[in-house]
C-alpha cells in the first residue's frame, strides 16, 4: 500500500522539483505533469509527481494525516 501526501512545489529546475510536504523536503520529477508550477500543490508517487490537487484540499488531506499520526502515537503510548 502507498500513502501518497499533498507537498507544495517550492523550486523548479530541469522537470525537477523540490517540495514540501509539511516541513520535509526533497526533489521530485515532474515528467509526467504539464504545466506544474511553484506554489502549486502536487501528490507525488515513487519520486514522479502524478498529480495537481487545490490548496484546500491539500490541507485538508495534511490535517487528517497530523490527526491519525496523533492518534497513532497516543494509542501507541497506551502500550504496556
Amino acid at each position: 500500500m502507498c500513502l501518497a501526501i499533498p507537498s507544495r512545489i517550492t523550486k523548479i529546475e530541469n522537470q525537477m522539483a523540490v517540495i514540501d510536504a509539511d516541513g520535509v523536503q526533497r526533489e521530485a520529477s515532474l515528467l509526467l505533469l504539464e504545466d506544474a508550477r511553484v506554489g502549486d500543490y502536487v501528490i507525488v508517487h515513487a519520486g514522479f509527481a502524478i498529480q495537481k490537487i487545490d490548496e484546500q484540499t491539500a490541507q485538508e488531506s495534511l490535517r487528517l494525516l497530523r490527526e491519525a499520526a496523533a492518534a497513532y502515537d497516543a494509542a501507541r503510548s497506551l502500550e504496556p
